[in-house]
């Protein structure tokens, strides 16, 4: 048995994340570079380093998480949402939506989402759920502070609508977008999924998990959804035989639950 093939049996043990669901290439690269930024050239020595070092385990947790995010990301994606699926999801949900944005990163996709539900439907109720596993991007997204670039692809009327420039150039977010929000840690490979969610939306993050990772995932999903929810994923992904696990693409990275 290798060295790491312990390392990741220990860090199971440890933090509950399974890094046999990563892929491994990607992984060890990035595990390798924090272990000698804290002068480690040795699994069993950093290992040993993270079970006595809180800050360091914590530090180490949230390292592993790749968070890339930015408002309104594939614009024409997030038209599909709005003219096609949220309407769609209106005619069974009885004016309230159940939504989750799953890895939601800095938090940038949830707050899109309220934006577009507040302009286009702001009669309807909606009750979201946005987590990840990384605790810091999490106190990150609710402070609520953007630079431009993260906010660039918005529509111009949300920018002026929901944000205001402060004294230091960056965008802080309306208290009227940010309440509508709850934010949780939330491990997708191991943590309990709540479930009746008309829409779950989890985009370029499924990327960095293992083939069987990945449809661990969606199955989880698609139990988490109600009868005709809709998951929404990233540009860059897809569901392979999406029908065996009883998704039916629909649009152009969104799946209805058969």
């Amino acid at each position: 048995m290798s060295d790491y093939e312990q390392f990741k049996k220990d860090i199971l043990s440890l933090t509950g994340i399974d890094l046999n669901a990563y892929k491994e290439r990607q992984m060890k690269r990035r595990i390798n570079t924090l272990s000698n930024k804290y002068g480690f050239k040795d699994y069993s020595d950093f290992y040993q380093d993270l079970k006595k070092n809180e800050e360091h385990r914590k530090q180490f947790m949230n390292y592993l998480t790749i968070n890339v995010s930015e408002f309104y990301r594939n614009p024409l994606q997030w038209q599909i949402l709005e003219t096609k699926v949220i309407p769609e999801l209106l005619t069974q949900a009885n004016g309230t939506l159940k939504i989750w944005s799953a890895a939601c990163s800095t938090g940038d996709e949830p707050y899109t989402i309220i934006m577009v539900m507040k302009e286009l439907f702001p009669n309807v109720k909606v009750k979201l759920l946005a987590t990840d596993l990384d605790d810091k991007v999490i106190d990150y997204a609710k402070e609520g502070c953007y630079n431009y670039k993260s906010i660039s692809n918005l529509p111009a009327n949300y920018i002026q609508k929901y944000f205001k420039k402060n004294a230091s150039g960056m965008y802080q977010l309306s208290h009227d977008v940010m309440d509508c929000v709850e934010f949780r840690q939330h491990n997708l490979l191991a943590d309990r999924y709540d479930t009746n969610f008309d829409l779950i939306v989890c985009r370029n993050v499924l990327i960095y998990f293992t083939e069987e990772a990945k449809m661990e995932v969606f199955k989880r999903f698609h139990a988490s959804l109600r009868p005709n929810g809709y998951l929404f994923i990233g540009s860059t992904e897809q569901i392979l035989q999406a029908r065996a696990i009883h998704f039916e693409p629909q649009y152009s990275f969104f799946y209805k639950k058969i």
